[in-house]
């Protein structure tokens, strides 16, 4: 593999009809071909034991927002948030968590929008929205792929058939095979305001 091969390969962003962020790429030899569609598979909590089932969602680039922000709405009016760095590769395990409990969701939505750049086109940043009370998590993550952890996925699954989302529990994902984190370095420093606006700010400054 040349210079020439990896930049073309990287500035490929369109799978026939699903389009990437500028965020990842599958790997050029051994990468999964993304689609858009959800499956539904069953996440064993290793600690407890516990089963729960987890939908994960590939969107196509132009839908990735719109379909995050809709899935949203089932959690309720008062949300807690994690929002995820691994800009600094230097750190053990790759990732860096600031939280926050308590935002307001319109207030969330509203700065997602503001920040839908670093949230869509950064591979090094991922958001998770969650309910305790509820047992529901929604995460952004790095990848942009989209799980939902949720006793009970059926409103989940009644948004993405009103996105048209296609249901296919033997889809592969991204993450499922070689692939490329991109970033650039303007994004630290946008991950650092985006930290500012969710009232994250204190632990967003320990990876600067």
């Amino acid at each position: 593999m040349d210079a020439n091969q990896m930049s073309r390969h990287l500035a490929r962003d369109r799978f026939g009809s699903f389009r990437l962020t500028a965020a990842i790429r599958p790997g050029l030899t051994h990468g999964v071909h993304p689609r858009q569609a959800y499956r539904i598979q069953t996440h064993r909590d290793g600690s407890r034991g516990h089963r729960l089932p987890v939908l994960t969602a590939s969107i196509s680039r132009e839908h990735l927002l719109d379909v995050f922000l809709a899935l949203l709405e089932p959690l309720g009016p008062m949300v807690d948030i994690i929002l995820e760095s691994s800009h600094d590769q230097e750190i053990v395990d790759g990732l860096i968590e600031s939280e926050r409990e308590g935002i307001d969701l319109p207030i969330l939505i509203s700065h997602c929008l503001e920040f839908e750049d670093i949230l869509l086109n950064d591979g090094c940043t991922g958001l998770a929205v969650l309910n305790e009370e509820r047992k529901i998590e929604v995460h952004f993550d790095e990848h942009k792929l989209l799980y939902v952890y949720a006793p009970q996925l059926r409103p989940f699954e009644a948004i993405l058939r009103e996105h048209r989302i296609p249901r296919d529990d033997e889809m592969r994902i991204l993450t499922e095979a070689e692939h490329i984190h991109c970033t650039h370095p303007h994004f630290e420093e946008e991950h650092r305001q985006f930290g500012y606006r969710l009232g994250v700010a204190e632990l967003a400054d320990q990876w600067l």
